[in-house]
């Protein structure tokens, strides 16, 4: 059965076409010039195409053919996704894009729900954290969702949603946080090659790989991963409503989907399907349409975005990718 809006929809791409196939019908076929005489039914094809370009975005203006917006995060979660004007693989998660999705979709009046597909292992503490607010202020219904990964810094967006849902196979948790940082010190002395230190601040240089890491630099260091581990079961807590104390308990392990939804980790577990039937429920309404809402890049940006999916075994933490730092932070 066609909706009245599908009906509406059509008749106004249809009528857009009308008038600008007869719009170019009278300028380049009956009112020919010299170069019309050549051209004319080429311009005429190309205004009809035009109309049917600017007839379609009118009649998705005036008929919208969706109420549920999706927003995805795929791989490990940076603030800018790597940067560069052409995609790498793998090509990390740009915080910033699936913000301004997020928030897209909530300014389009169309959206009733919002379907946050999280297949990541993790990233970057902040960008996280940015997207789990953008989920918070989405004003409606959101569900976090995960059919592979949902681990660490997933999982901390996850605790901003109304509901997270898994496959019985999915890998979810690693609620913890890691640093490191590489001691090259022994490589160097082999090499020939020394760390002379200007800094000023006692703790500037912590972490420096051409140096012995000193013992208070350690416990400084560690100190920052622990503030930032109570951090994360602080969203989890509040966000999950969770015991913080159970949430310290799993050690920051991983478990498959059935194993979490028992432990209260994942709220249902189901398919994209159940997970429409959900939103259907919710929303009141006979049948749902869902947009993927997707970043506004320039065109080159967006080549062989397709080939960039990576899949994730044991999410062992927000991941902050393999490039050289002197102490890197990951959840």
């Amino acid at each position: 059965m066609v909706s009245k809006s599908g009906i509406g929809s059509l008749a106004v791409v249809l009528l857009a076409v009308a008038v600008f196939a007869v719009a170019g019908i009278g300028l380049f076929v009956y009112y020919p010039t010299t170069l019309t005489d050549l051209f004319g039914v080429l311009f005429a094809l190309g205004a009809v195409l035009l109309g049917l370009k600017i007839g379609g975005n009118v009649a998705g203006s005036l008929f919208p053919g969706y109420n549920v917006a999706e927003v995805a995060v795929d791989g490990p979660i940076t603030r800018d996704g790597g940067g560069g004007p052409l995609p790498s693989s793998p090509r990390s998660t740009p915080a910033d894009d699936i913000v301004d999705q997020i928030d897209r979709a909530d300014d389009d009046e169309n959206v009733d729900a919002l379907l946050l597909k999280l297949n990541t292992p993790g990233g970057e503490v902040v960008p996280s954290d940015d997207i789990r607010l953008a989920a918070e202020r989405f004003d409606g219904p959101t569900v976090a969702y995960t059919t592979d990964v949902c681990a660490s810094g997933g999982y901390w967006i996850a605790s901003g949603c109304d509901e997270l849902w898994a496959r019985e196979g999915s890998i979810v948790g690693s609620i913890g946080v890691i640093g490191s940082r590489v001691n090259a010190s022994d490589l160097a002395e082999k090499v020939g090659l020394s760390y002379e230190r200007f800094a000023a601040g006692e703790f500037k240089d912590a972490g420096t790989p051409l140096k012995e890491l000193e013992e208070d630099e350690r416990e400084y260091l560690q100190g920052v991963i622990d503030d930032y581990y109570e951090t994360f079961v602080e969203r989890v807590s509040e966000g999950r409503e969770m015991d913080a104390e159970f949430i310290r308990d799993t050690e920051a392990r991983i478990y498959l989907g059935e194993s979490a939804h028992d432990l209260g980790l994942v709220d249902e577990l189901g398919t994209r399907r159940d997970i429409e039937d959900e939103l259907e429920r919710r929303l009141e309404t006979d049948e749902i349409a869902i947009e993927e809402f997707e970043p506004e890049r320039p065109l080159m940006a967006r080549v062989g975005a397709g080939a960039q999916q990576v899949a994730y075994a044991f999410g062992a933490g927000l991941t902050g990718l393999a490039e050289d730092r002197e102490f890197r932070l990951r959840t």
